[in-house]
């Protein structure tokens, strides 16, 4: 069975953990919780470790090259898997989603997103698998950069667990049935 690769998308550093554009590597620790990971090392510009799910291999990414080089790492980890780019799946942020709001999308542009958009960009194709986790709009005239980089507010971080479950739920379902069938379980 040919192996996936999850790649969380975010930026390294403590003072990004728990902010928005960090969403990505929150979802793929909560994978890795499920897949039963072994230990995370340094590979091609990321932290990545192994393991398994509904009997399929499954490489779990954290580029560290932060979130607008995203590429660099995730075309060295294809290259060196040996993984082909429609066994990719990329979790990421979304402000045009409602807080909370789960989408898989099985190929398609960036959308304005710089990591979607430097891995476009490095690949040469949108042929690839993502789960789009919505942080929504910042309110008024404040600026996006600001916003995907801040802390989650007081109330939507006591929604986090559960968004990061859900997101979670949707990269297993793609991995052990496919992505059709995990779009048709979770737009419903």
């Amino acid at each position: 069975m040919a192996p996936f690769l999850v790649v969380g998308l975010g930026n390294p550093g403590p003072e990004y953990e728990a902010t928005r554009h960090n969403i990505g590597f929150q979802v793929v620790d909560e994978v890795a919780g499920r897949v039963r990971v072994g230990r995370w090392r340094d590979a091609c510009r990321a932290r990545v470790a192994e393991g398994r799910w509904a009997g399929t291999p499954v490489w779990l990414a954290k580029p560290q090259t932060y979130m607008n080089r995203s590429g660099e790492a995730v075309g060295r980890l294809l290259d060196k898997l040996g993984v082909e780019p429609d066994r990719l799946v990329v979790v990421h942020d979304d402000l045009d989603l409602p807080f909370g709001t789960i989408r898989i999308r099985v190929k398609g542009g960036h959308g304005g997103h710089n990591g979607i958009r430097s891995i476009l960009t490095v690949l040469g194709t949108g042929e690839f698998i993502r789960v789009k986790v919505g942080i929504g709009r910042p309110e008024g005239k404040g600026g996006v950069v600001d916003y995907v980089l801040s802390p989650f507010t007081a109330d939507e971080a006591v929604e986090i667990p559960a968004i990061r479950e859900r997101a979670a739920d949707a990269v297993c379902h793609i991995v052990g049935e496919g992505p059709v069938r995990a779009m048709n379980r979770f737009h419903t």
